[in-house]
């Protein structure tokens, strides 16, 4: 069973940058995707992008191009999310997810971390 575990939240300021860190327990497949989900306070899960575990390639939503990157490390079983130009609406829990293929939607996925909290002082 592949558990995952976020980390790297924090607080940091408007137009500034982060990065965060899921770590991966388990074994994911090569097909398998990591995705990363971003929950502004008192809203849904939104998709922000993700990548493929075995070949690396990625795939993002248009609100997180340009500004988000995902990026993994299988020999240390993590994946990443760096966020750049950071605005007070990217506020809120971040969680990674696994699953077969990508979607918006977040029951589709196999598995869930517990989340990590960030916020954007202004």
């Amino acid at each position: 069973q592949v558990q995952l575990a976020e980390s790297g939240g924090g607080l940091v300021q408007a137009g500034g940058s982060l990065r965060l860190s899921c770590a991966v327990s388990g074994r994911p497949f090569s097909s398998h995707v990591m995705v990363w989900f971003h929950q502004a306070p008192g809203k849904e899960r939104k998709f922000l992008g993700g990548i493929r575990w075995g070949y690396g390639t990625t795939y993002y939503a248009d609100s997180a191009k340009g500004r988000f990157t995902v990026s993994r490390d299988r020999a240390e079983n993590m994946v990443y999310l760096q966020m750049n130009e950071l605005k007070p609406e990217d506020a809120g829990l971040y969680y990674c997810a696994l699953g077969n293929s990508y979607s918006a939607i977040p029951t589709e996925y196999r598995a869930w971390g517990q989340g990590t909290q960030v916020t954007v002082s202004s």
